[in-house]
């Protein structure tokens, strides 16, 4: 039995692939950040609000799970443009330039790491 679950571990691996778990916080900080933003998501189109916009990116995560390997890959496959259309997420921000959804959220992952950093 204990060779089974083994073998069962084995083969399930590739279908659990997610970001390593020192990354995990990460992500979840930008979902937080997406949610509590006052700034709107355009997916093709059409404005969402952060809450709206964080449980999208929620969906896409986990439909995209398995390949996502890493902090930039999850914002890559889970929150910067549309599978269907291929069209760029846009950030929308009060008093702001509009811009792509993915530098967005790489600039604030940057910000986040630099942070936690200096903290250590």
């Amino acid at each position: 039995m204990r060779t089974a679950g083994l073998v069962l571990l084995f083969v399930l691996s590739p279908v659990l692939a997610d970001v390593p778990d020192g990354q995990k916080p990460e992500v979840e900080h930008l979902l937080k950040f997406v949610k509590n933003s006052p700034c709107k998501m355009d997916r093709n189109g059409t404005q969402h609000t952060g809450a709206a916009a964080s449980q999208h990116i929620v969906e896409k995560y986990d439909y995209f799970r398995k390949k996502i390997h890493s902090t930039e890959e999850f914002i890559a496959y889970s929150a910067s443009k549309s599978t269907t259309s291929k069209r760029d997420y846009l950030a929308v921000c009060p008093g702001q330039a509009t811009i792509k959804t993915q530098d967005w959220l790489l600039a604030e992952l940057k910000r986040f790491r630099t942070r936690n950093s200096a903290a250590k």
